[in-house]
C-alpha cells in the first residue's frame, strides 16, 4: 500500500497536530503500520493527524484497522482476541507473529510507539521510541481511546459482563490504574477459586489472597463510583439528538461504600469473602465482589431503562455516554481520547448521522470510522482523509 499524500482539506478544519489556540491535547495516530496482522501482509497508512474515514465491503479489513489502533493501548483491543488469533493466516500457515508500529501525537508530543507479538511468543512487547518497556501501561501515557464497534449495539439487552468492561474502560482512561488494580483483582480471585475448588483450606493463603481481593476490590469499586460522579454532568446533558443519559452501578461493594469508609469496608469484604469459603467452593468464583456489579443506563428524555428502549435510542445512549466521556477527559485531564467507530452509523436515522458528524467535527478529536457506504460520509469531506479498503489494501480517495 503507498501512503495518502497531503489532501486539500478545509482549511477551518485543521489536522489536530496543527491546533494552536489552548485547549485540551488530542492524542491522534499519524502513521500506522501493520505486518503480519490479521489479513495484512504489510500495509502502512498516513492519516496526518487528521479523523479518517473507511469504506469498502463487509470483510474489506476495515475493523482490523481499528482493531490494530485499540491495540496501541493498554489492553486486548476492541476484539479481545488472543494473541495467537492476530497473526496473518494465508495458504493454510500462520504467520507466528505480528506487529503494529505509528507514529502518535498526543500530551507527550510526538512518539513512535510499536507493540506486537514474536513467533512461538505469548506476550506482546511493548517499544516507545525504539526502546522495550515492561508492561502495556506505559502506552496509556500517550495514546487513550474509546471505541463502538456492532457487538456492543446489544450493550444494554446481554450479559452485564459486557458493560463492566465498557464502563471500566471509561475509568482507565482517566484513571490509568484502574486496569492494573482490576487485573490484581482477577488473578487473586482465580487464585482462591482454584484453592477451594481442589478443596484446599491452607487458611493462611486464603486469607493472604482475600486481603488482595479486599484491598484491590474497594479500589476498582471506588474508581467507578468516582467515574460515575464525574461524568454524570456529562452525560446527563444532551447533545441535539442524542439523548442525556442517568448513569448508576450497582453491586455489594459499591454499595457498602455508600454507607462506610472504605478501610471498614475492606475489613467487612473480607470478613464476607472468609464466611463464604464453603459456599464459593461449591459454585465456583466468588459470590460476592465488583466481578458482580452492574452497570445501569437510563433514557432521560422517557425515562426508559436502556433495555427497554429501542434499537436506535440504544445506539444514541451509546453515542452519548461516549461523546461525553470524550468531554470529560478534555476538561477534567487536558486530553481528547481517540475515538474509533465501527460502522458508527448504523441504526442512526439520517438526521443522528448528520448531527454525530457535527458534534464529531466540534469535538476536535481525531475519529477513525468504518462503513460500506462512502456517500454516508459526504459530510465529512473536507474534514477527514478518506480511504477505500478492499482485499486487504488501502487506498487514499480523498
Amino acid at each position: 500500500m503507498t501512503g495518502a499524500t497531503v489532501h486539500k482539506l478545509d482549511i477551518a478544519s485543521p489536522g489536530i497536530a496543527e491546533r494552536s489556540a489552548p485547549g485540551p491535547v488530542a492524542c491522534a495516530v499519524e502513521r500506522l503500520t501493520l505486518t503480519n496482522f490479521r489479513c495484512y501482509d504489510h500495509a502502512r497508512l498516513d492519516a496526518g493527524c487528521y479523523p479518517a474515514v473507511l469504506t469498502g465491503i463487509n470483510g474489506a479489513g476495515k475493523t482490523n484497522i481499528l482493531e490494530a489502533l485499540s491495540l496501541l493501548t493498554p489492553g486486548r483491543g476492541l476484539r479481545r482476541a488472543g494473541y495467537g488469533e492476530i497473526a496473518r493466516r494465508y495458504g493454510g500457515h500462520t504467520a507466528g507473529e505480528w506487529a503494529i508500529a505509528a507514529r502518535v501525537r498526543g500530551p507527550s508530543g510526538a512518539v513512535d510507539l510499536g507493540t506486537g507479538v514474536v513467533a512461538g511468543g505469548d506476550k506482546r512487547s511493548v517499544r516507545i521510541d525504539g526502546q522495550t518497556v515492561r508492561g502495556q501501561s506505559t502506552l496509556g501515557e500517550h495514546l487513550t481511546a474509546h471505541w463502538l464497534t456492532p457487538v456492543m449495539d446489544r450493550l444494554f439487552v446481554e450479559g452485564r459482563t459486557g458493560r463492566r468492561r465498557f464502563f471500566d474502560r471509561l475509568v482507565f482512561n482517566i484513571d490509568r490504574a484502574h486496569a492494573g488494580r482490576i487485573n490484581a483483582y482477577d488473578q487473586a480471585l482465580r487464585e482462591r477459586s482454584l484453592l477451594l475448588r481442589d478443596g484446599i483450606r491452607d487458611s493462611s493463603w486464603l486469607a493472604a489472597l482475600e486481603k488482595t481481593l479486599a484491598d484491590k476490590g474497594v479500589a476498582v469499586a471506588a474508581a467507578r463510583l468516582d467515574l460515575i460522579a464525574r461524568l454524570r454532568g456529562y452525560a446527563e446533558q444532551p447533545s441535539g439528538p442524542f439523548p442525556g443519559a442517568a448513569l448508576s452501578v450497582s453491586g455489594d461493594v459499591e454499595g457498602w461504600l455508600g454507607e462506610a469508609a472504605a478501610v471498614d469496608v475492606e475489613d467487612h469484604f473480607r470478613m464476607a469473602l472468609a464466611d463464604s469459603r464453603a459456599q464459593d467452593a461449591d459454585v465456583g468464583g466468588a459470590s460476592l465482589g465488583p466481578h458482580r456489579s452492574d452497570f445501569h443506563v437510563c433514557h432521560l428524555p422517557s425515562g426508559q431503562t436502556a433495555d427497554l428502549c429501542s434499537t436506535g435510542e440504544q445506539k444514541a445512549l451509546l453515542i452519548a455516554i461516549v461523546i461525553g466521556s470524550t468531554r470529560m477527559a478534555a476538561a477534567e485531564c487536558g486530553r481528547l481520547p481517540m475515538l474509533l467507530l465501527d460502522e458508527g452509523t448504523a441504526h442512526l436515522d439520517p438526521m443522528r448521522r448528520d448531527a454525530l458528524f457535527a458534534l464529531l467535527r466540534s469535538l476536535g478529536a481525531q475519529v477513525w470510522m468504518t462503513g460500506t457506504d462512502a456517500s454516508q460520509f459526504a459530510d465529512l469531506r473536507g474534514h477527514a482523509r478518506f480511504f477505500d479498503v478492499a482485499n486487504a489494501h488501502i487506498t487514499p480517495a480523498d
